[in-house]
């Protein structure tokens, strides 16, 4: 459930981000999913294999629905994922902006109807 909450959170973040650039926001907004989702995996794969290494026959007794640290760990190395990526993008669409020439010299002589 707590998962749920971090992703609405995520793609909201991320659409805001887009919206403020002037960006299509549902493609952030399924890219911070992808971004939260393929963190979660990594580390999922990294601690299960880690477990399989030091501990094989605790596999046989994993409950993956129950509350624990390990998840607690995972949300929050996730969140620090998703963050570090949206300040990622909002440095480089700032970078972009710069770039580019102010929206009024474009619209130096053109014709108003």
């Amino acid at each position: 459930m707590m998962g749920i909450f971090i992703l609405i959170a995520a793609y909201r973040y991320y659409a805001r981000l887009a919206e403020k650039f002037r960006r299509t926001k549902w493609h952030y907004g399924f890219f911070a999913i992808g971004v939260y989702l393929g963190t979660q995996l990594f580390f999922g794969f990294g601690y299960g294999i880690y477990k399989g290494i030091t501990d094989p026959a605790s596999l046989d007794d994993s409950n993956f629905m129950a509350f624990s640290g390990i998840n607690l760990v995972s949300w929050l190395i996730s969140i620090v994922a998703v963050w570090g990526v949206y300040k990622f993008l909002e440095n480089k669409f700032e970078k972009d902006n710069l770039k580019k020439p102010a929206l009024e010299i474009e619209e130096i002589g053109k014709k108003e109807l």
